[in-house]
């Protein structure tokens, strides 16, 4: 009888134990910065993520993201933040990728039904030798929205029932129009360092969105097009298909606006 309350006690300590560490997990993601961001990776672990653990592990209190050459991979793979689907908000973090890594951040992404760990959506595109980093890219959707360097309006399709396919080529989106320049986009590239640490700040307000990388907006868009646009949805990062390479996430913050 004594023995049956001691492994009952023994159990009740451990099961108080793990809900204290995941209790002070949530506290310490929910604490509001000064600037009212809340950090939604620990650290620690991968706590509130999910994604395929081939490829997703937290390293010297980083997110990895690594394609190994026995781990290459057929489609690009996501971690996804479980934390809901925002609107309104702004995103900061630190990201440093390998000059063959390709890479980039999701948001207001729906999850793709037939493949696993995919996102659809809008994207600041990251990539180590710096062709695409800050551009707006639309995984799985119309594409470029914008290239380095460019304020772009995202126009409506003449025809909503003509498909997406039917108005991209050469990967980027052509019902848009360029309004006006940021920048020349070598001399903004300079602003990002290769394979070190960078900093991405994503601004989503209504149908627009900036991306900044150290502190330089790098594109800017409006999107006009009701039928294709997103206005909530989820959060994630990437891993590309291609070459062997590696990613890595820090200090990810986010705040959301009313």
């Amino acid at each position: 009888m004594i023995k049956k309350m001691s492994l009952s006690f023994i159990q009740i300590s451990v099961i108080i134990s793990l809900l204290t560490i995941q209790c002070s997990d949530l506290i310490g993601q929910s604490k509001k910065d000064k600037d009212g961001f809340v950090k939604i990776f620990n650290g620690k672990n991968l706590s509130g993520w999910v994604g395929d653990l081939t490829y997703w592990r937290v390293e010297n209190g980083n997110l990895v993201g690594e394609i190994t050459p026995s781990t290459l991979l057929k489609t690009n793979s996501f971690i996804i933040w479980q934390g809901g689907s925002p609107a309104d908000f702004e995103i900061k973090l630190e990201f440093k990728i390998t000059k063959s890594g390709n890479s980039g951040i999701n948001y207001r992404s729906s999850l793709l039904a037939d493949v696993p760990h995919a996102l659809r959506g809008y994207q600041a595109d990251i990539d180590g030798a710096n062709h695409y980093t800050g551009q707006n890219y639309e995984e799985r959707a119309r594409t470029t929205l914008a290239y380095i360097g460019e304020r772009v309006s995202v126009d409506v399709m003449a025809n909503s029932t003509d498909e997406l396919k039917d108005h991209i080529k050469n990967n980027a989106w052509l019902v848009r129009t360029v309004n006006g320049s940021l920048g020349k986009s070598d001399e903004l590239i300079k602003a990002i360092q290769s394979d070190d640490w960078n900093t991405c700040h994503i601004v989503a307000k209504g149908n627009r969105l900036l991306h900044y990388m150290n502190d330089i907006l790098i594109s800017d868009v409006t999107d006009n097009d009701p039928v294709n646009r997103k206005s909530a949805g989820l959060i994630g990062v990437q891993v590309h298909v291609g070459p062997p390479m590696k990613v890595e996430y820090r200090n990810i913050r986010l705040k959301k606006m009313k």
